[in-house]
């Protein structure tokens, strides 16, 4: 089997693990009598932790020369962890569980895309074609597991994350770790890289793109029922959402070229903007769940635009941490503010209002987009 083929089906299984943790979590919870102001708080103390855990562990990993190593060593714990995790019964041991997931399992996300980065550079494929099986291994299991708990019952999801896990494992276990740099790591000029204009502004775009992105991930099932909508529309619209990631993932290496990068950030974020103004104007639940149809666009252009945007500024010898600093920006101090503000809003003004923010929001990160187009960048 090539490295490729190995790493893409490592890909679909490590994030079919992600989906089991991160979607089932909150049920999972609810089911053994958390209540949901319990659950948000959980949730809330391991995003909290994640904005730390995440940069640390790609200092690590950089300070070590090693990826594979460290994230097989994350993994692993993971795994052990995830277990224990889907059987406990107390709200102390989901506390304690759901932290040490957040310390060892959430920093994985940046290392893998920083192996799965770097390994399709030097395979010279084209990086979507790799992670599009991430998007569809998380498609898969958000569809089938529901099914499976149903027919099995909530106490089987322990061994279904120990099983997807192993898998996972073992195929990570075969995958090549990726070529250190050759220029020892300096803080210095890790301080120089996050000190510069370009960089702050390029991180203050993807935490304002971000945070209505979060916004959606987490309000989307209550907008959905003010709408008059139910769950299995909200399912609809998260199998709307990957199915669409996946296929622009297949073709990403074709559309975005080398030195565009900031050009599709812009116009992704113009599309985040117009998705989240229509969605405030729908209506209707079908609608709303048509709209969905712009993740693919809208995520996976900024998302990929980002990533590679980011490795042409950052220090060779700082990848995995510059790396972790975006994942951290993205999906960690944008999830606390998103959910804390979309929460107050949807639940003082509705959600019509709240995607009436969430759209402006955006504009004001393509207004930042235009920015970096115009600005030339140097290279890290």
């Amino acid at each position: 089997m090539s490295i490729v083929t190995r790493l893409k089906g490592f890909n679909f299984f490590y994030f079919a693990l992600f989906a089991l943790f991160l979607s089932f979590l909150p049920i999972y919870s609810a089911k053994v009598g958390i209540s949901g102001t319990h659950i948000g708080l959980i949730l809330g103390m391991g995003s909290l932790i994640s904005i730390v855990a995440q940069p640390l562990w790609g200092m690590v990993s950089d300070r070590t020369r090693t990826i594979k190593k460290i994230l097989l060593l994350l993994l692993l714990s993971s795994i052990l962890i995830g277990t224990l995790l889907f059987q406990a019964h107390q709200i102390w041991s989901l506390v304690i569980l759901v932290a040490l997931m957040n310390v060892f399992f959430l920093p994985t996300d940046p290392l893998v895309e920083s192996l799965n980065f770097q390994t399709s550079e030097r395979e010279k494929v084209g990086y979507g074609s790799v992670r599009m099986f991430g998007a569809l291994g998380y498609a898969c299991v958000s569809l089938t597991a529901g099914y499976a708990l149903n027919a099995w019952g909530m106490d089987s999801l322990s061994w279904i994350f120990f099983g997807v896990g192993c898998v996972a494992l073992l195929l990570a276990l075969g995958l090549s770790d990726v070529q250190a740099s050759t220029v020892r790591p300096s803080l210095h000029h890790l301080k120089q890289f996050f000190l510069q204009s370009h960089t702050l502004i390029f991180f203050l775009m993807v935490l304002i793109v971000a945070i209505p992105h979060k916004m959606n991930d987490t309000f989307i099932g209550l907008y959905m029922e003010q709408l008059g909508g139910d769950v299995r529309l909200t399912g609809l619209s998260w199998f709307v959402m990957t199915i669409t990631e996946t296929v622009m993932f297949a073709l990403i290496s074709k559309i975005m070229k080398p030195g565009k990068e900031a050009i599709f950030m812009m116009i992704a974020a113009g599309m985040y903007c117009l998705r989240f103004l229509l969605s405030s104007w729908i209506g209707t639940p079908y609608g709303l769940v048509a709209l969905q149809v712009f993740q693919g666009f809208s995520f996976v252009f900024f998302y990929v635009g980002a990533l590679q945007y980011l490795y042409r500024i950052v220090p060779d010898q700082w990848k995995a941490t510059g790396q972790t600093a975006l994942t951290a920006t993205f999906f960690g101090v944008s999830g606390i503010i998103g959910s804390t503000a979309g929460g107050w809003l949807i639940d003082e003004y509705g959600g019509s209002l709240l995607y009436r923010g969430m759209g402006l929001f955006a504009l004001l990160g393509f207004a930042l987009g235009i920015y970096l187009v115009r600005r030339p960048i140097k290279i890290g």
